[in-house]
C-alpha cells in the first residue's frame, strides 16, 4: 500500500517514550510504531461504536425476528 509522509507534533515525554520502543527493537522506526498505534485506535473505536449500536438492539425483538425468518425459511427447504 502507498504511504504519505505526514508531520505530527509530539510532547517530549511521549516522543521519549516511542523512541524508547525503537531503541529497544520493540519497532523497526518511529513510523511503524505510529502507524501500529493509529491503526490500533481506529480498529478499537470500530469496536467500541459497533458495541454501542448492538447494545441499543432489543434482544426479544431481533430473536422474534430471527425466529419468524427461520420459520418462514423452513418452509423452503429441501427435504433430504
Amino acid at each position: 500500500m502507498a504511504t504519505t509522509k505526514v508531520a505530527i507534533s509530539l510532547d517530549s515525554e511521549l516522543l521519549h517514550r516511542l523512541d524508547r520502543l525503537v531503541a529497544d527493537r520493540v519497532y523497526p522506526n518511529r513510523s511503524q510504531a505510529v502507524q501500529d498505534a493509529i491503526r490500533d485506535k481506529l480498529d478499537r473505536m470500530t469496536r467500541t461504536r459497533l458495541a454501542r449500536e448492538c447494545a441499543k438492539l432489543d434482544a426479544a425483538d431481533e430473536r422474534q425476528l430471527a425466529e419468524e425468518n427461520m420459520a418462514k425459511d423452513a418452509t423452503e427447504w429441501p427435504e433430504y
